[in-house]
């Protein structure tokens, strides 16, 4: 779950042209942290998804619509 959520992240973040850098510096956060919610390695609290998908220019329940729809695409159940 956590990957499908950082490469959509990763990939939203790209789509809005901001380096990793910067959009943690946006949304408050160590680069190092973002960095790990992009790779999978952490998932970000509601307060941090809500702050990055505003950052972002995308709606909270989409990012977590696309998470879904990786999950699906892998063939596993979301949760």
């Amino acid at each position: 779950m956590a990957g499908a959520f950082g490469n959509v992240v990763r990939e939203q973040r790209i789509k809005s042209g901001l380096a990793q850098e910067k959009l943690a510096l946006l949304a408050g956060i160590e680069r190092a942290h973002l960095g790990k919610i992009e790779r999978g390695e952490s998932l970000p609290t509601l307060p941090l998804i809500l702050r990055l998908s505003n950052i972002l220019e995308v709606k909270a329940a989409d990012l977590i619509a696309q998470m879904e729809q990786r999950l699906d695409q892998l063939g596993r159940d979301s949760p």
